[in-house]
């Protein structure tokens, strides 16, 4: 007699008629994705006919009846829903599973979070009656290689007295600041790594040619959250952003992702999971996100990271002249022709900016305590950018070097003229750091 128990599909016949479900799909997929031309499609389809007959022969001799139908509503599910159609008939829970954009960010998440840290700062204010009082901060960071460079925001670390770097496992390292840079808001930091720590640096991607509307996501410390990822889009490209210090950031990235205090320093991340940006700030009436952040690009990133790391700042070039900035009791006093701009009060003599042709100031007066020479040219522009003050000028000269000749846009006696200006080393007195 036949044992009703031995009728009673078996883990391994389950497993059989899952496989085969996807054989069938997946070879008749390939014999027409594959297929170029129509007799090569025909032998792939008599092929894939082979091995959809030979399995379904095996499924009818494991599991008789029962088998054909379970292939028949596999091949349904996957006309309706996809290759996640199948997932039930192999075994897994379709109610507890992610779609692909979930599993899109989950996997990122995973790969990258621990190259996030989070930064605690302190300063010391002293107090005539309490002493020296201590000032905390937050802010994130990102781990740029195994050698422990760490990767943040200058306004994290600016001014403070100790630096103190969090790993996702709870260990803590004294961090040392090697390197600033305040005109991209950007700083380095070296922790001595113990070789156990486990993570995987990211790897830069490219911010030349972001897309508004393309996915990003943000990983850092918001409020002390350690690792928080947030999502978004980019916003807008191009951004020129200025700073609490005055200081103009050109080509910022906006974006929707969540961005609040302590984020800062952290990665924003493409949907590749390529590091596009360093998250800066955000613009707030209210000090928490509405949804404009800022980050620094990633190909600015690029290009200052060498010089941090090996000088400790970015060595840029400068219109060897003693500037000064304009406004409207200068510009009415003198009669000029316009209420904004660098006055070129004196040259440096025998200097790059007077052998290219700019002309100085020869009536001396008093401005404040300070005595400026009226009658030079007047910087409005330089390599591309309008230049109104002193942080417009420093943000055009902020990608160039000793050498580079840039063209400068005057106005001289009522005429607007353009000199091709070498640059020289940015004197000490006219570096933000």
């Amino acid at each position: 007699m036949n044992d009703p128990e031995s009728k009673k599909p078996t883990r391994r016949t389950k497993t059989i008629a899952r496989i085969i479900a996807l054989l069938i799909v997946l070879s008749v997929v390939a014999a027409i994705a594959y297929g170029i031309t129509s007799w090569t499609r025909q032998i792939k389809l008599k092929r894939a006919e082979k091995v959809v007959r030979e399995a379904m022969e095996l499924v009818i001799k494991e599991k008789g009846e029962e088998g054909l139908i379970e292939i028949v509503s596999a091949l349904e599910n996957f006309s309706e829903e996809g290759v996640s159609g199948l997932l039930p008939v192999l075994g897994y829970d379709s109610g507890a599973l992610y779609d692909s954009t979930e599993l899109q960010n989950i996997e990122i998440y995973e790969k990258y979070n621990r190259a996030v840290v989070n930064i605690s700062t302190r300063l010391y204010q002293y107090n005539a009656v309490l002493g020296a009082v201590p000032e905390s901060g937050t802010g994130s960071g990102i781990i740029i290689d195994r050698n422990g460079h760490i990767l943040t925001n200058f306004h994290v670390i600016e001014g403070v007295d100790e630096v103190l770097v969090s790993l996702y496992d709870g260990t803590s390292y004294t961090g040392k600041v090697i390197g600033k840079d305040r005109e991209n808001d950007l700083a380095i930091i070296k922790v001595e790594l113990e070789t156990e720590i486990e993570f995987t640096p990211f790897v830069f991607g490219s911010s030349s040619e972001l897309k508004v509307g393309q996915k990003v996501l943000a990983i850092g410390n918001p409020f002390g959250y350690d690792r928080t990822l947030t999502t978004g889009i980019v916003s807008g490209l191009g951004r020129p952003l200025r700073t609490e210090k005055d200081v103009i950031i050109l080509d910022m990235i906006q974006t929707d992702a969540s961005i609040n205090p302590g984020n800062s320093g952290g990665p924003l991340l493409d949907s590749r999971g390529l590091l596009i940006g360093i998250n800066s700030s955000i613009y707030s009436t209210t000090g928490a996100s509405v949804g404009i952040g800022f980050a620094v690009p990633i190909d600015t990133v690029k290009r200052v990271i060498p010089e941090l790391i090996e000088n400790g700042r970015v060595v840029r070039g400068w219109i060897d002249i003693f500037p000064v900035q304009l406004d409207d009791r200068i510009a009415e006093y003198a009669g000029l022709p316009v209420e904004s701009g660098i006055l070129v009060s004196r040259l440096e003599p025998g200097g790059k900016a007077e052998k290219a042709g700019i002309k100085g100031g020869d009536e001396k007066v008093r401005y404040g305590t300070a005595i400026i020479n009226l009658g030079g040219d007047i910087i409005v522009g330089a390599d591309g950018v309008k230049v109104d003050d002193f942080a417009d000028l420093f943000s055009a000269l902020e990608d160039n070097k000793p050498g580079d000749i840039v063209d400068v846009v005057l106005i001289r006696s009522g005429s607007r003229i353009t000199l091709p200006i070498e640059l020289t080393p940015r004197p000490v007195q006219y570096q933000w750091d």
